[in-house]
């Protein structure tokens, strides 16, 4: 690449690539040294590090890891979700010397994290627990065959939908998106006040989920560019596909998560909702009426799939080891217990954290019985809904060093097409072009393809 090439570019370029890498499992640290043991700390002279999350009541957790380890002192500090505050703070603090050991840090967020210099390089700490994790939930926090974020939680996609109307309109759980949008049509002759779903058009994270679902990706590396493909075949069958849904007027398009869309699901004006595996805890907490009422199915299909495919929204989160850190070794012991041991994981479970990271959940006991949720959903296990569609979830989607621009980028395109203004597929074109104009504005080698 160059001698001459700016620091900004030669950092990023190293990021583009090491997200390329990351499918490459963990092969130690650059000194070569073998893995660490346990990081325990010394009762007597305890270490303390500094953790910031937005998870809600995570301090039980803090506690309980705190009670088990004695030589090690954990102070949470609770912060602002992430791209609204959060992360600014965190780099922030990376530059200025101060940043906490540990952070919660999106999956989507690390190539960003990784490109500004505020990653711990933990891989000796950390590789032997790679077997731990879903797959592909640890390689997001590893580039370049280095670990610098033990995973947390997903938030597999699922289909959330009012199984006591379904039933009344003879509708059937829509296995394919051709079966949904049939389903939307009978809807609408059924009932002129109901509607299968919204448009989130202020969702972009939702935008994307769909996307990625459907197959070919939006990101990735050729030589030492960042290849740039939003406007690719498959994301353009998504936008028709959802392009028509709009025109032919079978899904609202009020925002989601906003008061009217509450309003909608408490008095079956929308009866649907493809969401993440934590939103349940909204639909239970904003409609709490409807109990026993709601089913979960699998995310519809794509007809000739060649199998099960599902998506994540926004990825996730991680627990990632911050730069500057004085003990890489507690902190990564720390994020280990935190995402993996059973208390911590049912604790962090009932907080509607998302859908957990490790491969096995048998001690999980909140995904067996659960006297909260699954009454709500006529006594369905709907988890096993969401442990189906977190092992389906891709393990080549990538995300660039540029993920807010990415979302601000794919939302106001959105909303300009639900208003008219050109098509979806239109918008995802603009979304292209916009991310290619961000790399680039980085000092990035940029190529497109479709």
């Amino acid at each position: 690449m160059g001698s001459k090439m700016p620091r900004v570019a030669r950092l990023a370029a190293v990021a583009a690539a090491a997200v390329t890498l990351g499918v490459t499992a963990a092969c130690g640290g650059a000194s070569g040294e073998p893995a660490a043991g346990p990081a325990s700390g010394d009762p007597a002279q305890p270490v303390t590090l500094k953790f910031w999350s937005w998870v809600p009541n995570i301090q039980k957790a803090v506690d309980a890891f705190n009670t088990s380890h004695p030589g090690i002192k954990v102070q949470l500090e609770t912060i602002t979700a992430g791209p609204d505050g959060g992360y600014a703070k965190m780099l922030a603090g990376v530059k200025a010397g101060n940043a906490p050991d540990v952070a919660q840090v999106g999956y989507d967020s690390l190539p960003s994290f990784l490109v500004n210099g505020a990653l711990e390089d933990i891989t000796q700490h950390a590789e032997r627990h790679a077997s731990t994790f879903v797959d592909w939930q640890w390689q997001t926090g590893v580039f370049g065959g280095k670990v610098y974020a033990i995973p947390q939680a997903s938030g597999p996609m699922g289909f959330y939908y009012r199984k006591d109307l379904f039933d009344k309109w003879g509708i059937e759980a829509p296995k394919t998106w051709d079966d949904f949008a049939a389903a939307a049509r009978t809807i609408r002759k059924k009932d002129k006040d109901s509607y299968i779903s919204t448009f989130a058009a202020n969702q972009a994270p939702w935008l994307i989920a769909l996307a990625q679902q459907a197959g070919q990706g939006w990101f990735g590396t050729e030589g030492d560019a960042w290849k740039v493909t939003v406007d690719n075949p498959d994301t353009r069958k998504v936008a028709d596909f959802w392009q028509k849904m709009l025109d032919d007027k079978l899904v609202k398009t009020e925002a989601d998560m906003s008061n009217a869309w509450y309003k909608d699901l408490q008095t079956g004006g929308v009866v649907g909702w493809i969401g993440g595996s934590w939103g349940d805890a909204i639909i239970r907490g904003n409609a709490p009426k409807t109990s026993g009422k709601w089913a979960v199915a699998p995310m519809p299909q794509w007809a000739g799939s060649p199998g099960f495919a599902s998506a994540s929204w926004a990825g996730g989160s991680s627990s990632a080891v911050l730069k500057g850190t004085k003990h890489p070794a507690e902190a990564t012991a720390f994020a280990v217990w935190l995402n993996s041991d059973p208390q911590s994981v049912n604790i962090l479970l009932s907080a509607g954290y998302g859908w957990p990271s490790v491969k096995d959940t048998g001690q999980i006991t909140n995904l067996r019985q659960d006297d909260t949720v699954f009454p709500f959903y006529g006594g369905q296990n709907i988890w096993d809904v969401f442990k189906e569609a977190d092992a389906a979830v891709s393990g080549d989607w990538r995300w660039p060093p540029v993920s807010e621009a990415l979302y601000a980028s794919v939302t106001d395109n959105a909303k300009a097409a639900v208003q008219g203004e050109g098509t979806l597929a239109d918008a995802f074109a603009k979304s292209q072009q916009a991310m290619v104009d961000q790399l680039k504005a980085k000092g990035l080698n940029v190529v497109t393809g479709g």
